[in-house]
């Protein structure tokens, strides 16, 4: 017997969170569509557009997607200039 969780996909999940923006409480929600309230409001968190100062908007998953390149960008840079030291031949006035 196993205990599977039913798979939604990207576009019926920003469906439920607009019905919630529209209006819909979470509880209706789930009564309506059989999901739990718990994965609505996880939904709701990664779905829910926030608009960023020159009119952009976007999603809390883009915005963690970003947050996560610009640590591996840091990174990488953090590195770069561990091994651009370590080249650099050093002047003997120092």
């Amino acid at each position: 017997m196993t205990n599977k969780q039913p798979q939604y996909d990207e576009t019926f999940k920003k469906n439920i969170v607009a019905l919630h923006q529209n209006g819909k409480t979470q509880t209706e929600l789930s009564k309506e569509y059989g999901i739990s309230v718990s994965a609505i409001s996880r939904w709701i968190k990664l779905y829910s557009e926030v608009k960023v100062d020159d009119n952009t908007i976007m999603t809390a998953k883009q915005i963690k997607e970003l947050q996560k390149r610009n640590a591996q960008l840091e990174e990488e840079n953090i590195i770069l200039k561990k091994a651009l030291a370590i080249m650099t031949p050093r002047s003997g006035k120092e």
